[in-house]
């Protein structure tokens, strides 16, 4: 099932699948990608650029709310294939090239596959390159000069706990909040904003941390890395994460 594609405002994109979700966003000169799916999403990711316009050579880069499988994966083939730049946190460069991995481990999701959705949720992402540990040697950090270069000037708001180095970004008032604040989660318990179960982050005290960050923003839609768009106050999302 391709990707549903939504126009947030006039540049920004979102995309949504059942098991992640990734933001395009364009300009005269090409598209920016914030997130790229798992490996296995690589017809998804072209699917939603081509229902915008563009193709492959158009993406002028990628920037990664943190260097996870399901959010990097297509990016490596990017950078393989076309020479893509990918940008991300400065400290979340060495997760991306892979010199260390912030990860759940097999064992530790296999420590949950006896509940069903778990046992789902594993098979869907292994079938969609869920265990690729390959990562992009290229890849560098966001800076302030790079980012005026980009569609949509991207802002960074560093939302560390996730990963050592996450990063949610802002895009004409639009908040992408990668990993550090979903909506929902093959796994969760319940839908609506939270944080990713504890075993899928590297330090839960900065994630609620970065929720209190994310609390400050003005801004009225919140683009996750997993489940639907939130329309309303993102200070609100943020609150109802930190009482969950």
């Amino acid at each position: 099932m391709p990707p549903v594609l939504t126009a947030i405002t006039d540049r920004v994109h979102f995309a949504q699948t059942g098991l992640v979700n990734w933001t395009l966003v364009t300009g005269d000169g090409g598209v920016l990608l914030i997130d790229a799916g798992f490996p296995g999403n690589r017809a998804d990711v072209l699917d939603s650029l081509g229902r915008l316009g563009f193709g492959a050579p158009d993406v002028r880069a990628i920037l990664l709310t943190h260097a996870h499988v399901d959010h990097l994966g297509t990016a490596i083939w990017f950078a393989e294939t076309h020479g893509t730049p990918v940008y991300c946190h400065a400290d979340e460069v060495g997760h991306s090239k892979r010199e260390y991995l912030e990860q759940a481990s097999p064992v530790d999701v296999a420590a949950h596959v006896w509940q069903p959705k778990w046992l789902k949720w594993s098979v869907s992402i292994i079938r969609k390159g869920g265990l690729t540990h390959a990562g992009i040697p290229t890849a560098a950090p966001l800076t302030e000069d790079i980012a005026a270069q980009l569609p949509g000037t991207p802002k960074a708001i560093p939302t560390p706990g996730h990963t050592g180095g996450h990063c949610s970004y802002v895009v004409d008032g639009v908040v992408i909040s990668g990993d550090a604040l979903v909506t929902d989660h093959p796994v969760a318990p319940r839908p609506g904003p939270q944080l990713l179960p504890s075993v899928f982050n590297h330090d839960e005290q900065s994630c609620r941390r970065s929720l209190t960050a994310l609390a400050t923003l003005d801004a009225e839609v919140l683009l996750p890395g997993h489940g639907p768009v939130w329309r309303g106050p993102v200070r609100e999302a943020a609150e109802k994460a930190l009482q969950a």
